[in-house]
């Protein structure tokens, strides 16, 4: 590994004119490829900063992107949200920074992934990473998700209250001894009280019937790119039937499993998961 990387802030104008946010990663060397990151449903390009700092010093020039809606990303005007719209703004940054790209996507930023390697083809994707999620996961396991997410609606009265709302739903994951780390995913309005830093119609019915279930099953098998789908073992989102099935579909996909990780996989191991996809990468030049 490289002994350093350098970050930066970065931002992207989406072809509708919203201003979309991201980090650059660039490593201390000659890059060696470039990694797109996607982060999931309610959170930030934050997500991903061990990760992209770790493949930056792998060798990997790495973009994390807050996806509109989202942190420091603008909102739709009309408040309208969906997979195509997503991959519509990931081509255009993959166009300004240059591809082919790995792309690496955790729930909605995967199935964000399939769409943009489907629609752009292996100029745009050469290779794609799945993190928990496969077009057609288990429902249930969405909807624990989606009921957290909409837990939070109205707010918290400190950064305590929400790390207590965090740690009850990732019971599985050690506590952070401090709340600092929230900031980045929180922002305190004129009224004292801390709001998720996202636009709540992300999340809106309406949005989450547009999801092209159908259509994203069918892109995935017809993918000629390599795939891996990184699981926690925990994960009901991506139980073993529904990776089973998925595999199916797309027998060439490589899998890493995730021993204490729940859909949350990144977070929940870090280090096993980077590890993870700097072998994936590193197969990929050999």
């Amino acid at each position: 590994m490289n002994a350093t990387a350098t970050s930066e802030t970065v931002h992207f104008t989406a072809a509708d004119g919203v201003r979309l946010c991201g980090t650059r990663w660039e490593p201390s060397g000659p890059a060696s490829g470039t990694a797109v990151m996607l982060h999931g449903g309610g959170q930030t390009r934050w997500s991903w900063k061990a990760t992209g700092e770790l493949l930056a010093a792998a060798g990997m020039r790495v973009v994390t992107l807050d996806c509109r809606g989202h942190g420091d990303s603008e909102w739709s005007p009309d408040g309208f949200y969906s997979i195509e719209m997503f991959a519509d703004d990931v081509h255009t940054v993959i166009a300004e920074i240059g591809g082919p790209v790995t792309l690496i996507g955790a729930s909605v930023g995967g199935l964000t992934g399939i769409t943009v390697a489907d629609r752009f083809g292996p100029d745009v994707v050469s290779a794609l990473v799945l993190v928990d999620v496969v077009p057609r996961y288990d429902r249930a396991g969405s909807a624990r998700i989606r009921h957290f997410m909409r837990s939070g609606m109205e707010g918290f009265d400190s950064l305590e209250a929400a790390a207590d709302a965090v740690a009850g739903y990732l019971p599985h994951r050690e506590r952070p001894r401090s709340t600092a780390g929230l900031t980045r995913n929180l922002r305190r309005r004129p009224d004292g009280r801390w709001y998720w830093h996202w636009d709540p119609r992300v999340i809106d019915q309406e949005t989450l019937d547009r999801i092209p279930t159908d259509y994203l099953d069918d892109a995935a098998a017809g993918l000629d790119i390599p795939i891996m789908v990184v699981r926690g073992k925990l994960s009901d989102v991506v139980p073993e039937e529904v990776l089973r099935a998925f595999l199916e579909r797309v027998p060439h996909a490589r899998v890493a499993e995730l021993r204490d990780a729940g859909h949350t996989a990144a977070g929940d191991d870090n280090d096993a998961f980077t590890a993870a996809v700097v072998d994936f990468v590193g197969d990929l030049r050999d």
